[in-house]
């Protein structure tokens, strides 16, 4: 796939360069040559005889960015004064923090937040430990919990280095749907002593959202907490991939004029977010699915299948294909790739069903590159910002919680992650979806509502809230 300059990789390089005719234009061309593209250039202070200017570049990588600044220090009458990667400044000191909601500016302040008024409500809670949600955070606050084991492309890399993640995550929760999220980044990866910390810390917040916690692991933590808890717990790499996936299936085939019970699906990759995404599909209603792993399609009677792929297996893979996932691609109406970079190829699309729909989920690098599919997909999708249809979980997490804590849910059922789903989904009304336009943008406002009314109804009607005190955060 063709890079491309984007923000996550730009930097500000401060030059001094010599106040001569042409300077400039030589400046920015050596930038443009070594693969920069200029955002902004702004003037920092004028010296005798120089302009010292700040050059905004966004760059391919970090390779392509120190080149340009090698660059940069070979021109004559041109001195790099400082060198910035601007995703590393906004991260200095970390992404969130803590504010005060009251005043705290005088003794009676002071006697009513702290002691000795404070008393009176910590006894009042003591007798009915349901009113720590009208006294304290708990009404509105997630635990974003991680032992950093799967995060994002880069897998395991302890708890310390997932907390940027993390961070991100609690600004999410935060800007789309006004839920107060904490990164919890454990340093232990036992599945018992995960379950017990969590467990230990639960009567803090409203909400557990596990994050980046690598399978079959995930699936035991998950599986327990929400037994032994009565709060939500809820695994989004699992089930919010699956709701934005289920969203992008339903729109999809509204454009391409099929119907789910019809179609055959190859899904490459079956851990958590592969699993939680074939039980949502089969929920859809689609009966022809085959999961692929690395050693190709799960039917029953593989050998060596663990206990989540032999579920898999028996509840999947009607017609029992077997081979490679460029055996059983043949004929697909919709591959769904949540594995790993260019696993499929030309050939691969040419033999899949007419107008096939493919949704190559990983990221950075998809399994096949956009610029191939669209010669042959009648719908594509990606993980990217950077192509249409971005199948981003962020379209589905911050609205469902918002929606469980409205109604003081305590579990997430299978019809509230329908709900948010076709939520996301009908955001796009149905006369202006298109190829190019089946998943609504991150930043439409009226998303995140949608799912969390929907989600909220959809508690109701399965009786797992608890809405006889109305809190609502929005």
């Amino acid at each position: 796939m063709t890079p491309t300059t984007n923000a996550s990789n730009s930097i500000i390089i401060r030059l001094k360069i010599s106040n001569k005719p042409g300077m400039l234009a030589k400046v920015t061309a050596v930038i443009g040559e070594h693969g920069g593209n200029i955002g902004a250039i702004d003037i920092a202070k004028a010296q005798k005889g120089a302009l010292v200017r700040d050059f905004t570049v966004f760059t391919e990588d970090v390779k392509r960015a120190e080149n340009i600044t090698d660059a940069l220090k070979q021109m004559d009458d041109v001195e790099v004064v400082s060198y910035s990667d601007r995703t590393f400044l906004i991260h200095l000191g970390g992404k969130i923090e803590t504010k005060c909601r009251i005043p705290l500016k005088n003794r009676d302040d002071l006697s009513m937040a702290y002691t000795p008024g404070v008393a009176r409500v910590c006894e009042a809670i003591h007798k009915n430990k349901k009113d720590a949600y009208k006294l304290t955070i708990k009404n509105n606050t997630v635990a974003v919990v991680s032992d950093g084991t799967a995060v994002l492309g880069l897998g395991d890399i302890g708890p310390e280095a997932a907390m940027p993640v993390m961070e991100g995550k609690a600004m999410l929760f935060k800007e789309f749907a006004n839920v107060d999220a904490f990164p919890l980044c454990l340093d232990t990866t036992d599945v018992e002593e995960i379950i017990a910390t969590v467990k230990n810390v639960a009567p803090t917040f409203g909400g557990i959202n596990l994050e980046d916690i690598s399978a079959p692991r995930c699936f035991e933590i998950e599986k327990r907490l929400r037994e032994e808890l009565n709060i939500p717990v809820f695994h989004d790499d699992q089930h919010g991939t699956a709701v934005v996936l289920t969203a992008a299936v339903i729109n999809a085939l509204k454009v391409t004029k099929k119907q789910a019970q019809d179609i055959k699906v190859v899904v490459a990759g079956v851990g958590a977010a592969g699993m939680a995404c074939t039980k949502m599909l089969l929920g859809l209603g689609i009966k022809n699915i085959i999961g692929c792993d690395r050693k190709g399609a799960l039917y029953t009677g593989r050998d060596g299948l663990n206990e989540s792929k032999q579920w898999y297996a028996n509840n999947t893979n009607p017609n029992k294909e077997q081979g490679s996932i460029h055996d059983v691609i043949n004929g697909a109406d919709l591959f769904v790739g949540v594995s790993g970079p260019n696993i499929l190829d030309e050939n691969d699309l040419k033999n899949m069903a007419q107008n096939p729909i493919v949704f190559a989920m990983s990221n950075p690098d998809p399994e096949i590159a956009p610029e191939i599919a669209q010669k042959y997909a009648a719908v594509i999708g990606t993980g990217r910002s950077d192509y249409p249809n971005q199948i981003n979980n962020v379209l589905c997490f911050p609205g469902l919680f918002r929606g469980a804590l409205d109604c003081r849910a305590t579990d997430i059922t299978e019809n509230m992650k329908l709900a948010a789903a076709n939520a996301i989904a009908n955001s796009i009304e149905e006369a202006h979806l298109h190829s190019d336009y089946i998943m609504p943008s991150v930043f439409d406002p009226k998303v995140a509502k949608a799912v969390a009314l929907a989600v909220h109804q959809a508690a109701i009607k399965d009786g797992v809230d608890q809405s006889s005190i109305k809190i609502v955060n929005k």
